[in-house]
């Protein structure tokens, strides 16, 4: 053999390994469960691979021997990775729940005859919250199908609540209202029945049907009721409109549908809007440090405290959708900057109080024991905000335990009929459980 040149089997194996790596993307990727399609294509590939590896003859060299050994352990580990996904527990609780919503529309196809119950909208809405409970532990096939389910019923509710909100404004109208009320009652007539092949698609019920096929008869309903004449009639404009608006939001959740799997749609880390909410938190976090830095009060009068107003304002504009878990997640980002503008607040007031000794000579009794106890909370305040732990950190029983003995401070003051008093003590009490409560937020298991 000339010199460089490299064994047939070694080449061989070095074919396969970039097979193995393309397999390991694919493998990391996956979200369903061993009943799937996609599992058992997966699994026949890597099967595949070991037999390929196994046909690769050594020649009794060390170095193809060992090539060989570390290509088929990667393949065994990787049919072990695969099969642990679609196995976890957390991933067949997500099928189950899925699963139950899947009965669930089913029944209600067939004993409501179309129609759409308030408690069948309920029933849905405690089926996304069991979603929102299961844990992924950080793990992207988890949160993956996790989300996709989220996705899908999410997109079932919208649908449902615009349906419930047709229902209470007592439509189709009278056919005679106008002469162009008997078109449009026909084409909502064929929507409600399209209504229920999308949320067929939707939930895995509808083999039959494709986001095409379907996308397509919804649009032809848009130009039917673009055609229909309604000048001069607020009424059946306004019934018009509601129709379009409904079938725009059946195109809506079937677009979403179609891009299913591409690019990554349905993992949530990878989702716009959790993107700009992280990216905020970061802003939140470096303001943070700035601000738990100053010692001097009138130093909080800065850039940085004009800047966490505007994150709010960013927060705000987030597009948070359907999705209980980017509501969540915007909603723990918002609270994180509050106590951050608390403190600040609360650390200024103080600082004004430190210079007005004077003027606070005969302030009542009640009201001065209620502002030392705010005090001792600001400093409390402080150590929750730089504090960065679980529950089991002796940090945190001793914060919880603190916080608690200042709620029972506030409890044993005698405001004495004091109107002024009454009002602090209750605003205190308010603050210092605020604080437990952001606390708790901060150590406890939510993840999206």
């Amino acid at each position: 053999m000339a010199m460089g040149q490299q064994h047939p089997s070694m080449i061989r194996i070095q074919e396969i390994q970039k097979g193995i790596h393309e397999a390991r993307r694919l493998v990391v990727s996956f979200s369903g469960t061993q009943s799937d399609r996609e599992y058992k294509r997966l699994e026949s590939t890597l099967i595949k691979m070991l037999f390929e590896l196994d046909a690769v003859d050594t020649d009794g060299k060390p170095d193809i021997q060992h090539g060989r050994r570390s290509a088929v352990n990667d393949v065994e580990g990787l049919l072990k990775e695969l099969e642990q996904i679609a196995t976890h527990p957390s991933r067949l609780r997500v099928e189950k729940v899925f699963s139950d919503a899947q009965q669930l529309v089913t029944n209600e196809l067939s004993s409501a005859g179309g129609l759409i119950t308030e408690e069948f909208a309920e029933r849905i809405q405690e089926i996304i919250f069991q979603l929102t409970q299961v844990k992924t532990g950080g793990k992207i096939s988890l949160r993956k199908a996790r989300y996709r389910a989220l996705t899908k019923i999410c997109a079932l509710q919208d649908i449902i609540e615009n349906c419930i909100g047709r229902q209470a404004l007592s439509l189709p109208l009278s056919a005679d209202t106008h002469p162009s009320v008997p078109k449009i009652n026909s084409v909502l007539c064929e929507v409600s029945k399209a209504r229920w092949d999308v949320i067929g698609l939707l939930m895995n019920l509808n083999t039959l049907e494709n986001c095409a096929h379907l996308s397509r008869i919804l649009t032809g309903f848009l130009m039917q009721l673009d055609a229909i004449d309604v000048v001069g009639h607020s009424e059946a404009r306004n019934y018009r409109k509601r129709v379009v608006h409904e079938i725009n939001c059946l195109l809506e959740h079937l677009e979403i549908e179609s891009e299913g799997e591409a690019a990554g749609s349905y993992d949530l880390a990878q989702n716009q809007s959790i993107k700009q909410i992280e990216e905020i938190g970061k802003k939140t976090a470096h303001l943070k440090q700035q601000l738990l830095q100053l010692e001097n009060a009138s130093d909080l009068h800065f850039k940085p405290k004009g800047e966490l107003q505007s994150v709010l304002t960013e927060l705000d504009k987030v597009d948070i959708g359907k999705n209980p878990c980017i509501r969540e997640a915007r909603r723990r980002a918002v609270v994180d900057v509050q106590a951050v503008i608390a403190y600040v607040d609360l650390k200024e007031t103080l600082a004004k109080r430190a210079n007005m000794e004077e003027q606070l000579r005969d302030e009542h009794p009640s009201q001065k024991a209620i502002w030392q106890v705010l005090s001792d909370l600001s400093e409390f305040q402080k150590q929750v905000l730089s504090f960065d732990g679980d529950r089991t950190d002796k940090n945190y029983m001793r914060l919880e335990e603190m916080l608690t003995k200042q709620l029972l401070a506030l409890d044993a003051v005698e405001t004495r009929g004091n109107d002024g008093a009454k009002v602090a003590r209750k605003q205190a009490v308010k603050f210092a459980q605020n604080i437990l409560n952001y606390l708790d937020m901060k150590t406890d298991e939510w993840e999206y």
